[in-house]
């Protein structure tokens, strides 16, 4: 969907049967509705509702507009359609299952003689998935972020190596020999710990790198491993816990494991930074500060959890936390990107993320993303 940049109010002197008017109404680069009043029965729609839904005009006329809600909140939308002349930050379903958020501009008219609504949607994640050098700006700032955290990765492997090679180099310069059990030993550790060096370092760089819209078999735990193995230490260092509850024999999901791998790290980020918040506003609580991953699998669906200690989301401003450019953040700390990004691309993998969180007592963010249509068995032995 495009940006409501057209005022639906204006459609509503329109003759749809004219043929200008016609041309009109289905050139507007919104997906736009005519609703029956009474019933929410959509009586037509423009060419852009297939491009932003995937059905065919035919496939909709008549049916409730309701269906393109999720069934638990189609009753208190069917009063807030007739009442409101704006709905924000409403999550409608597409016909492939994907759920988009948007906003709906309503307003009254008539069609065919019978009272009317007309019902515009502006998907307010699109300015993301039209401007791909947001994603990828966005993905440097995290980039930035997981050089810090290998930063102290990195410490311990180049510590035993300078360790090691101290030691040979003082044996050599005294010229005394080492025992071979001994430097066979020296040797392994070397070369294991300049190949994780070295795979922290790729790891980097795959990231960086522009990810394409291919998806494939992932399996989740592997991803939130590796993006807690680089934000283990700089945790740490901040008294952070980290709790891994990560459920065993999950099945695979379609998804590009890059792109995954940035929603959880912008997920870790966004929750030490909110732990941060909070130990700067009163002293530790005696339960600690700690976050929190756990996978499950859920009818269907493989179901991650970043829960955490922090400050928690106000009631007035959780609607809008997936905005593009909306931070709670203080002024240089965030973009607000990183969420509305990570919107997006679970949305591309025909997933959904919601919050669930309150002032002051944390935050729990919830990723939902369907199983790979063929179940992969992991064998024990490839198990991390």
């Amino acid at each position: 969907m495009k940006s409501d940049g057209i005022r639906v109010e204006y459609l509503t002197t329109l003759d749809i049967s004219d043929e200008n008017c016609r041309f009109l109404f289905n050139t507007i680069p919104i997906p736009v509705f005519v609703l029956d009043r009474r019933n929410l029965k959509i009586l037509d729609c423009n060419h852009s509702v297939e491009e932003a839904y995937g059905y065919g005009r035919d496939e909709l006329l008549l049916t409730s507009f309701l269906n393109l809600f999720e069934e638990s909140e189609q009753q208190e939308l069917a009063l807030e359609l007739r009442t409101s002349s704006m709905l924000n930050h409403v999550r409608q379903i597409t016909k492939g299952g994907r759920s988009v958020l948007v906003n709906l501009r309503t307003s009254r008219s008539e069609y065919s003689g019978r009272p009317a609504l007309l019902v515009a949607a502006s998907d307010i994640i699109s300015i993301l998935m039209v401007k791909p050098q947001l994603i990828q700006a966005s993905k440097m700032a995290t980039l930035g972020e997981m050089t810090a955290g290998i930063a102290h990765e990195l410490n311990q492997p180049l510590s035993v190596i300078k360790t090691a090679s101290s030691f040979l180099l003082s044996r050599a310069a005294r010229g005394e020999c080492v025992q071979a059990e001994v430097l066979r030993a020296m040797i392994e550790e070397i070369d294991g710990h300049v190949d994780r060096a070295t795979g922290m370092v790729q790891h980097l760089r795959d990231f960086g790198r522009k990810s394409g819209a291919a998806v494939e078999p992932v399996w989740v735990n592997e991803v939130i491993s590796r993006a807690l193995d680089i934000f283990s230490q700089q945790l740490r260092l901040r008294q952070i816990d980290v709790v891994r509850e990560l459920a065993q024999d999950l099945p695979t999901v379609q998804a590009d494991p890059n792109r995954l791998e940035q929603v959880l790290i912008n997920l870790l980020i966004n929750a030490r930074d909110a732990i941060e918040e909070k130990q700067e506003q009163e002293p530790a609580s005696e339960a600690g500060d700690r976050i929190t991953v756990k996978t499950s699998l859920d009818l269907g669906h493989v179901r991650i959890e970043v829960r955490d200690t922090g400050i928690g989301v106000a009631e007035d401003v959780k609607g809008r936390i997936f905005e593009p450019f909306f931070t709670t953040k203080r002024a240089g700390k965030g973009t607000g990107l990183g969420l509305s990004i990570s919107y997006g691309i679970i949305q591309d993998f025909r997933g959904r993320i919601d919050l669930v969180s309150a002032h002051n007592k944390g935050s729990n963010f919830i990723i939902q993303i369907p199983v790979s249509g063929t179940v992969h068995a992991k064998q024990d032995s490839d198990r991390r």
